[in-house]
């Protein structure tokens, strides 16, 4: 099974579209690259890019559309509702498939040392790569934003990780570093930015601070507003989905917009998302009103409807859902096709697959069904003798 990590680069720059695909190329074009997903945002000023490969591939991927954005990016000229750093603002790197944690931490160190290198701008390392406790956190790092970086650069204690302590006014600083899959996961209120920030303050981990801490752990939020949509928005980042699922995020905000009298008018995922997220959804709005649903699909559309994921855009599970995107990177043709996909085909109204492949098909059940029930037979008949 191949090596694959995601790369997923936070770029600022999320309103001129020549930039925005001049970045993207950059990563397309780069040997062993898959770009998978393409985000950007007018009122955030900001492109979340996804991309996965092999270790070396995305390290030099990353490269490649740091290079290219050297260039076209202006960070002393740039403003946006997102908090940043810098042109490159911030570039985990997550294993996927056959790799460690370990090796995107590797991933992350040979990135921000090249990237020092070549730019001669600073680089700090976050995450499971960062050196201190203090820099763990992303906001931590990112504390004070762009505007505070050429006081923060003379202090000892923010020296960068790689690359020079010199602010450089086009660029910044980049954070790089290696984490879990993290759900960039926003939801939708009729309010102001004020309303959202407060309610942002209430459910994230870190609350008003130590004395007043949130309701969920391993989320991070936010409030702002979205001009070209004309709605405010709790913005969070969810940093361990298995401990605080998608679905008890959407409805801790929920519960909390009721008190405030505010509608909530859906959601939005931004970037890719992993299918154990909306599955788990799924089996929570199953249970809780006592739902019964088996295909796989319309668990994924049962969670759509009930976040109302496709609120502001279509949301599309083939290019939203990385296992289905990693997938359909790797595979093509019937091999790729889960059994009752290969069913569905032979039955549909269509060109249907040839009779060699239904007959290995059926072939395989056959066998399937015999050597299940001489087991089943077998563990009987040991389990009374004994």
């Amino acid at each position: 099974m191949a090596q694959l990590v995601e790369c997923v680069p936070n770029f600022s720059e999320g309103r001129d579209q020549k930039v925005i695909d001049a970045i993207a190329a950059a990563i397309s074009e780069t040997a062993g690259c898959s770009l998978l997903d393409v985000d950007p945002g007018a009122s955030t000023n900001r492109t979340v890019y996804t991309f996965v490969g092999p270790p070396e591939a995305v390290v030099q991927g990353a490269l490649n559309a740091a290079c290219r954005a050297f260039g076209l990016i202006d960070m002393s000229k740039h403003s946006g509702e997102h908090p940043r750093t810098g042109a490159l603002d911030v570039c985990p790197f997550i294993p996927v498939q056959n790799v460690s944690m370990d090796d995107c931490v590797h991933c992350a160190n040979q990135f921000g040392r090249r990237l020092a290198e070549m730019l001669q701008v600073p680089v700090y390392l976050y995450g499971e790569a960062a050196r201190s406790e203090s820099r763990r956190n992303l906001p931590s790092v990112r504390s004070g934003e762009y505007e505070a970086l050429p006081e923060k650069l003379k202090s000892e204690e923010w020296a960068p990780d790689f690359g020079p302590a010199l602010f450089v006014p086009s660029w910044g600083a980049t954070v790089t570093g290696a984490r879990k899959f993290l759900i960039a996961y926003n939801v939708n209120l009729i309010g102001t930015k004020e309303q959202a920030h407060r309610i942002a303050l209430d459910i994230r981990e870190q609350g008003r601070g130590k004395d007043q801490p949130g309701l969920l752990k391993k989320v991070q939020g936010l409030g702002w507003y979205l001009e070209e949509e004309n709605l405010a928005q709790v913005s969070t980042n969810i940093l361990d989905f298995e401990l605080t699922p998608l679905h008890a995020v959407y409805q801790e905000i929920c519960g909390v917009a009721e008190e405030l009298k505010l509608p909530v008018v859906g959601s939005q995922i931004v970037g890719l998302i992993p299918l154990k997220a909306l599955l788990d959804a799924a089996d929570f709005y199953m249970k809780t009103e006592q739902l019964f649903i088996i295909e796989e699909e319309h668990k994924v559309r049962l969670v759509i409807s009930k976040l109302g994921l496709d609120s502001l855009s279509p949301f599309n599970p083939k290019q939203r859902i990385i296992e289905y995107m990693v997938r359909s990177q790797e595979e093509g043709g019937l091999v790729s096709l889960t059994l009752q996909q290969f069913v569905r085909s032979v039955g549909a109204r269509t060109a249907a697959p040839g009779g060699g492949s239904v007959s290995a098909a059926v072939g395989a059940l056959y066998y399937y069904q015999f050597y299940y029930h001489l087991h089943q037979s077998s563990h009987y008949c040991s389990t009374e003798l004994y």
